[in-house]
């Protein structure tokens, strides 16, 4: 049973930063490219970043390009998220996601419907 558990959230000021982490079970690490999502109350859900298979390249959504940095450590069945400079619009829940390593995800992997795996999320919440 594949399962992917986020951690790491929580409530930070503006300006502040947080570590959001993702531990995979149940499937070949290695083999999946992995994203980060984010949903806001009475928003759509939106890609944040994402990570290849190897750990690089890595892409981000514009919002937080420059803020935000993805990462993987394939031996931990772990991905992270880094947040700095975080923003009151970044309040939402994060949630990681697993898809199939092939090359079609280079040109899918803002769309949530490439991922075949999700984790529950864990809320971020930026006060002012």
């Amino acid at each position: 049973q594949v399962q992917l558990v986020e951690s790491g959230g929580g409530l930070v000021q503006a300006g502040g930063s947080l570590r959001v982490s993702c531990a995979a079970s149940g499937l070949t690490f290695s083999m999946y490219a992995m994203g980060w999502f984010r949903q806001a109350p009475g928003k759509e859900r939106e890609f944040v970043a994402a990570i290849n298979w190897e750990g690089v390249p890595t892409y981000y959504a514009d919002s937080v390009k420059g803020r935000f940095a993805i990462s993987r450590d394939n031996a931990k069945n772990t991905v992270y998220l880094q947040m700095n400079s975080l923003k009151p619009e970044d309040t939402a829940a994060y949630h990681c996601a697993a898809g199939l390593a092939d090359s079609t995800w280079f040109a899918r992997f803002r769309f949530s419907e490439t991922y075949v795996y999700w984790g529950q999320g864990t809320q971020v919440i930026v006060s002012s």
